[in-house]
């Protein structure tokens, strides 16, 4: 196995890094240890986004009038690579972009596309997932929230719930049944959906991460008329624009793993033989997904597509930042659950009293098992398509 890329890629690379350099607003930099919500972005990282955007950097892969240049799965991986080796987001909400914008551009209209993907692209306006039900989380096919088609509408009734950023957005691409006669995955249909449509109830909730955290919602839709040409995809084909948003969020996702990963391995301290046992498994593990992740990835790049090899990834990924988080926050002791603006005087411009306490890292590692599919999930596909086990 050989893992370097060759020139054309380390050009692609130096390309960015030189655009980096140049344009790279500090703020970036001093943002980079503090979760940021959607409801907080400030002025500098929409023109940030923006200025990514014009310049092409923003997802290389996409065509250059949504903020791209046609770049292949290596140039696109270098790009995420040289963004985690500083730690800096190049969007506040990755949603919107990673599969809100993303579905559109492989499902919507052309209208579609212009309207919506775009601006949302070039931080404009934000966006939302509406998927996940009380009744219906990871088990998508069993959501219940209603569509009825009105003449040039469509009647929306139900709720969602975990919706990251939905208080903030502009708009939600929501899944919603419009059969409710056919097969739980035949009868579902996507709509975009303005959250300013009167009927449209969006109440934010604290997470265990603290009162301050207020990314998740509960949604509420009561007679809600959306046009019809809001319809993402076919009528009834839901399931098949559901399987590429996610799709879309899990092609380089074990890369953000593999990052958190790094930077655990990083802070982690050791100090007992213990803490040098548990520090030795966090380095291995790091190591196995980012050699597991290249095999995938050269995979992609000629060709194949390989969708277990996705699941495993994303379950080894996340499980092993979950099991690192707890024991870098067991090695601190009760040291771990001191946070660091506990220790010094508040100071705004100090970027030290918004970095997480290892009890944070630890508690936000839980989502890692969840979003994109959970690990019970994962384990099903590796199974039935690794494994060949029956359902």
């Amino acid at each position: 196995m050989r893992l370097t890329f060759d020139t054309e890629v380390e050009e692609f690379r130096a390309e960015f890094i030189a655009f980096l350099t140049e344009f790279m607003p500090d703020e970036a930099v001093a943002a980079r240890d503090r979760p940021i919500s959607s409801a907080e972005v400030p002025p500098w990282a929409r023109e940030w986004q923006r200025l990514q955007f014009d310049h092409g950097w923003l997802l290389p892969g996409n065509p250059p009038e949504f903020g791209g240049r046609n770049a292949g799965i290596l140039q696109q991986y270098v790009h995420l690579e040289e963004l985690s080796k500083r730690r800096i987001y190049h969007s506040f909400n990755p949603q919107g972009l990673g599969i809100i914008a993303a579905s559109l551009l492989s499902f919507g209209s052309a209208e579609q596309k212009k309207h919506w993907a775009a601006r949302i692209l070039r931080a404009e306006i934000t966006a939302a997932l509406g998927m996940s039900e009380p009744g219906a989380g990871s088990d998508l096919a069993g959501l219940r929230t209603r569509a009825v088609r009105d003449g040039d509408h469509f009647v929306v009734n139900g709720q969602k719930v975990w919706t990251s950023g939905a208080h903030d957005a502009d708009v939600l691409l929501t899944f919603v049944r419009t059969d409710p006669d056919a097969p739980k995955h035949k009868g579902i249909s996507v709509l975009l959906i303005p959250t300013d449509t009167p009927g449209v109830t969006r109440r934010p909730f604290a997470s265990i991460c603290g009162p301050h955290d207020l990314d998740f919602n509960e949604v509420f839709f009561e007679d809600v008329r959306v046009p019809a040409e809001n319809l993402v995809g076919p009528l009834h084909g839901g399931w098949g624009v559901a399987n590429g948003s996610l799709g879309h969020e899990r092609t380089l996702l074990w890369l953000s793993f593999a990052d958190r990963l790094q930077e655990l391995i990083e802070d982690f301290h050791p100090r007992t033989v213990l803490d040098r046992d548990r520090y030795a498994t966090l380095v291995m593990d790091a190591q196995a997904l980012r050699l597991l992740g290249s095999a995938a990835l050269a995979r992609e790049a000629r060709g194949q597509q390989d969708v277990a090899a996705l699941s495993v990834l994303k379950l080894l990924g996340s499980e092993a930042v979950q099991n690192g988080s707890e024991q870098a926050l067991s090695a601190q002791g009760p040291d771990g659950l001191i946070h660091p603006a506990m220790t010094a005087p508040f100071n705004p411009l100090n970027n030290d009293n918004f970095i997480s306490s290892w009890f944070e890292r630890y508690v936000r590692s839980f989502a890692g098992t969840i979003a994109g599919g959970t690990s019970e999930i994962q384990r099903n596909i590796v199974a039935e398509r690794v494994l060949g086990l029956p359902r």
